[in-house]
């Protein structure tokens, strides 16, 4: 993303209106959505669309000026704007602060306040972004996010706010631009789509939460103190002579003696698989992985693995996927791997229900970090790798024994080709992590392992088991390995982002339907003059059973991702038990006509809709002239009539 320097702040005209403090806070509080949005389609988008929503209202709330103030007589192109003195100022203090927001740090001197992290507001343990918008939508922010700052701040100005060139200027200037004609006309580069940015794609005041990476949730400095303390004591009382047992590390101590808890915690009596004993087995999973890695032999960093586990103290970082418990195991566990890791020592322990990945910086045990997954009924194809380390964006992976190749393939780019990864005793070298993606997704990095049964694919959501990738009509999926599949998963690899941290076991991408789209002269009729577009259905299944999320995503000609058109959870919609899906979405044509689309899968002998739309059709297409906005309901009724109703 290019940056401008931003000039110094012009001084006021002795004919600028006057504002003060509370002229200033009732055109905020009035205008605040409308402030939040241009705030957030200035920010860079590099920020991410989480830390963006949080630093358009943070920099909104502090655009009140500190007393009675100058502001430019710059017009507000809208109803309840116009003239209003106090709107143009908390509007140039608006777009100051965020221009300022994507400007270089510079080792002379210090940041200025709106280029840090926002202290409030802040919600801990959440992500907050806007709703998805259509792929119109997703373009213009793409599109919007190639320019510089101040010709993003020009765009919006015009289109948002409605300003004529000249009145651009203005603005830009008194929020501090250098070059304001430049900055007009790099934003004629961008196709005038003003109408969008209306659209919940960039309302930072109608949100969606998510949690946060719950790998590396930090602790509260208070806890961390206390904890830091507690091991310390703790530390030099186990370590004391006499003690059979090394020191815990980061451990918390332990107040009774229980001979069961003990000889769970003794690195002699953990499990461990001869390297050939796969080839023997007649089941194929974590079970019959060797112990692996240069730290086998480490009696004390296996204790302190098994120790943390079975008694974490306060300072240990631990996650677990949703339905994984997290307590301390039952009986000697399997060891997987012990060794050096980049910057940091790991052991990996499998005790039949769970993976457990223990980890340590090289020089200590403050910082150890612990986390959990389900990995109980995993096959060959699930137990193909685990997630070794994170770390600068890259992961490292641990294969199966019976892996004998490994490639990194850019699941956007069906024919670009593979990149080898090589493996050493059992480690691939590092691959760019999907899961470290923020902001746009320009590309999404995926395994591809081959084993004697064949070659398949599997990413990285942010957990110690990556998620499989299938293809096909639910009940007979198979692995994304020809170009037919690779092609069916590329406009929908972004998709795969919010999925992250929802203890994913596998993801199946099905081509369901196809529908011809109406043609450019408006008719409602599905003539095929604007070519034809693609229904995929997605379904990601997790390793608890449930909370399954099903999304139906629809790709038109040259567009390069899928829209979400409905999405649902915890159904059993294009799944095993019932391949059947049906979705609908509002979609533009050429000629500026507006229609909902619907397209059910095969079986489905007529679809209608109520709502703002009536409609109906025999077969499984509908297509119906709509408004822009309509809200409509789906029915359809199989060959064999059993009802049928829309997703989402």
């Amino acid at each position: 993303m290019q940056s401008q320097d931003v000039a110094p702040r012009p001084a006021p005209s002795s004919a600028d209106p006057v504002v003060d403090v509370e002229q200033a806070e009732a055109a905020l509080v009035e205008h605040y959505p409308r402030l939040v949005r241009l705030a957030y389609l200035v920010l860079p988008p590099a920020l991410g669309r989480n830390r963006r929503v949080v630093t358009a209202h943070s920099l909104t709330q502090r655009a009140l000026p500190r007393g009675r103030t100058a502001a430019p007589a710059i017009p507000a192109q809208s109803t309840g704007r116009d003239g209003d003195p106090g709107y143009a100022f908390v509007r140039r203090q608006v777009l100051r602060t965020a221009l300022e927001t994507g400007l270089p740090l510079k080792r002379a001197a210090w940041p200025k306040r709106s280029q840090l992290p926002p202290l409030l507001p802040q919600v801990w343990g959440l992500r907050l972004f806007p709703r998805s918008g259509g792929a119109d939508e997703l373009a213009l922010d793409q599109a919007l996010s190639t320019l510089s700052g101040p010709a993003r701040a020009a765009y919006v100005l015009r289109g948002l706010e409605r300003l004529a060139d000249a009145d651009v200027r203005a603005v830009l200037t008194a929020a501090g631009c250098a070059d304001p004609a430049a900055a007009l006309a790099e934003a004629d580069g961008v196709p005038e789509q003003y109408a969008l940015l209306d659209s919940p794609e960039f309302d930072p005041c109608s949100l969606q939460a998510r949690p946060t990476d719950l790998m590396r949730r930090r602790q509260h400095a208070k806890a961390a103190l206390a904890a830091a303390a507690a091991l310390a004591v703790c530390g030099a009382l186990l370590g004391l002579p006499g003690d059979g047992w090394a020191p815990d590390g980061a451990a918390a101590p332990a107040y009774a003696k229980n001979p069961a808890a003990e000889a769970a915690l003794d690195p002699a009596k953990l499990t461990r698989v001869a390297p050939t004993a796969w080839e023997a087995a007649t089941r194929t999973d974590f079970s019959v992985w060797p112990a692996r890695g240069d730290l086998t032999g480490d009696k004390a960093l296996l204790r302190r693995a098994l120790a943390v586990w079975a008694r974490r103290g306060e300072s240990v970082q631990v996650s677990a996927t949703p339905g994984t418990p997290s307590g301390g195991p039952s009986g000697p566990p399997q060891l997987l791997y012990a060794g050096n890791v980049d910057s940091a020592r790991v052991v990996i322990l499998y005790d039949g229900l769970r993976i457990v990945r223990y980890a340590e910086p090289q020089d200590g045990t403050k910082g150890a970090a612990l986390d959990f997954a389900r990995a109980d009924g995993a096959g060959r194809a699930d137990a193909s790798a685990l997630v070794l380390d994170r770390a600068d964006g890259n992961v490292r992976y641990l294969t199966a024994p019976w892996v004998t190749k490994a490639a990194e393939r850019d699941l956007l780019k069906p024919g670009a080709g593979v990149m080898d990864l090589p493996i050493t005793g059992g480690v691939t070298a590092p691959l760019a992590s999907a899961a470290a993606q923020n902001g746009g997704c320009t590309s999404w990095n995926v395994m591809q392992v081959t084993d004697a049964t064949g070659t398949r694919l599997s990413t990285d959501l942010g957990e110690l088991v990556p998620a499989r990738l299938t293809t096909g009509r639910p009940g007979a999926t198979h692995e994304v390995s020809g170009a037919q599949a690779l092609r069916t998963w590329a406009p929908y690899a972004c998709s795969l982002g919010a999925l992250r941290s929802a203890g994913v076991r596998s993801v199946n991408a099905w081509s369901y339907a196809e529908q011809p789209l109406p043609d450019a002269w408006g008719s409602p009729r599905p003539q095929g003059g604007g070519g034809s577009a693609d229904w995929v259905c997605t379904r990601a299944e997790t390793w608890r059973g449930g909370g399954t999320r099903v999304l139906a995503q629809f790709h038109t000609p040259g567009s390069t991702y899928g829209a979400i058109a409905a999405k649902a959870e915890n159904v059993p919609a294009c799944g095993a038990k019932d391949p059947q899906v049906l979705a609908g979405v509002l979609w533009k044509a050429e000629s500026g006509h507006w229609y909902l689309l619907a397209a059910g899968s095969r079986g489905t002998a007529s679809i209608s809709t109520t709502g703002g739309v009536r409609a109906s059709a025999r077969g499984s297409l509908l297509a119906a002239r709509a408004e822009q906005g309509v809200r409509a309901q789906l029915k359809g009724v199989t060959d064999d009539g059993q009802p049928v109703t829309g997703l989402g």
